[in-house]
């Protein structure tokens, strides 16, 4: 693995801001021809994808599993401004289990007037139901690449209310249409990495503007819990180191080895330790 990720470690203040908002601002994570490089391959996934399965959406790509699908996603798995981050807020015992590529083109012009709530969620589908605590625990993050320039509003913003996380509900205003109270829109520029907790109460916005917006999601869990796509990735593993087979779902002591893994399971721990020091795999 690129021992580069070690400059980019998580700051304190980084922590605190994570910890208490449930999302983090990673600016000029990707470089300007690294953006044009993933938003041709973005463009062309996309473009299959409504060609032959979901050629009735209008241009919105809203698709599961993305990272087989072109060897230029898969660098993104481990990105050194991004990758030392995420293992510092979930540990060593981590796992890819979703990828999410989403675009938003416009609205129609006679519609952009139009009042509407947004689709306000927390993520992991039945884990907010089934696991009965407040809050729940956080399990899983997700690292949002974005290709697009999204710093004017109404332009389909990545929308959160901070410090939603820290509890299991949001008080929706009774008129149907206006969203809850402290939701902001997050409003970044291309190449900028959106770091947040699953639990964060969070919304796609309703793109009102003349660009269409791209971004590509990374949802990095516990390896315990189940990938929450197919995760059609077997062409990548023979090409890969220990690390990333890691992160792309193996275990050579089989199903034992996710719940209670040997160094074997987890080769990123003990790269942890030879190149941050023991006390980075407390955990």
């Amino acid at each position: 693995m690129n021992p580069d990720c070690l400059n980019y470690r998580l700051s304190e203040a980084e922590r605190l801001k994570f910890e208490n908002d449930g999302y983090l601002i990673v600016e000029n994570a990707l470089s300007d021809s690294h953006v044009a490089s993933l938003a041709e391959a973005t463009d062309r996934v996309a473009a299959d994808y409504l060609r032959t399965e979901r050629p009735r959406d209008n241009g919105r790509v809203n698709m599961l599993n993305f990272i087989g699908r072109d060897d230029r996603f898969l660098e993104l798995l481990e990105w050194p401004k991004t990758f030392a981050k995420v293992w510092e807020i979930l540990g060593w015992n981590i796992q890819l289990y979703h990828s999410h590529m989403i675009v938003t083109p416009s609205i129609p012009v006679e519609d952009r007037a139009t009042p509407k709530r947004l689709g306000w969620h927390q993520d992991s589908g039945r884990l907010n139901c089934e696991l009965d605590t407040n809050p729940q625990p956080r399990v899983s993050l997700k690292v949002a690449f974005f290709l697009t320039d999204t710093t004017i509003p109404n332009c389909g913003n990545f929308t959160v209310v901070p410090g939603s996380h820290l509890t299991n509900s949001v008080i929706f205003p009774s008129d149907g249409l206006s969203d809850p109270e402290g939701a902001v829109p997050v409003q970044v520029k291309p190449g900028t990495a959106v770091f947040f907790d699953r639990r964060i109460w969070h919304a796609p916005g309703i793109n009102r503007s003349d660009v269409t917006r791209k971004v590509l999601f990374y949802g990095y869990s516990y390896r315990w819990l189940r990938p929450r796509d197919n995760m059609t990735v077997e062409h990548y593993l023979d090409r890969s180191d220990p690390i990333r087979r890691q992160l792309l779902g193996c275990s050579p002591n089989g199903g034992f080895g996710y719940t209670s893994p040997t160094d074997e399971d987890v080769p990123l721990k003990t790269w942890i330790r030879e190149n941050a020091g023991e006390a980075a795999v407390a955990m």
